[in-house]
């Protein structure tokens, strides 16, 4: 015959798990998990919003710098530092006596206005004024470096 079932105050030989509060914990350990993502994922979004914006700000800068360096160079009359603002395949194509002769005996440029850098094209227009008081806008092309990185002139339409 079986043994007769325990009688009150007997201890089960077991723990009962905890049934209040359960939903909460859950909830609550879903929550920051979802936080620390979100705040992981945002911050890294952010940072590389971050570099693209700069990025796209420093290659505006370089653009319009070597533009103006090649053109401060023609109104100063010193053809061999306009002719260094040059890209290796234009040098190629042109020494730099053949520059120089050429800047010197053309239009001589007496101010100028560069403008913004268009990044899909790597071009930036800029209004020239000659001394003669004629004006032109033209439109400087420019290629990068592949050895420095440096964006250099390629060519003036």
């Amino acid at each position: 015959m079986p043994n007769p079932p325990a009688g009150p105050g007997v201890a089960p030989p077991f723990a009962a798990p905890p049934v209040e509060g359960r939903r909460t914990r859950l909830w609550l350990g879903l929550g920051a998990g979802a936080l620390a993502l979100t705040l992981c994922c945002g911050g890294g979004g952010a940072a590389v919003l971050g570099l693209l914006v700069a990025g796209a700000e420093a290659i505006d800068e370089q653009g319009r710098t070597v533009s103006t360096n090649y053109y401060q160079a023609l109104v100063e009359r010193e053809y061999g530092a306009a002719y260094d603002q040059l890209c290796a395949r234009v040098r190629q194509q042109e020494s730099r006596r053949g520059f120089e002769r050429r800047a010197a005996s053309g239009p001589q440029v007496n101010s100028f206005q560069v403008g913004e850098l268009n990044q899909a094209s790597l071009t930036v227009p800029v209004e020239v004024t000659f001394s003669g008081g004629d004006r032109e806008r033209q439109l400087v092309n420019l290629e990068q470096n592949e050895q420095t990185g440096a964006l250099e002139v390629c060519g003036v339409s």
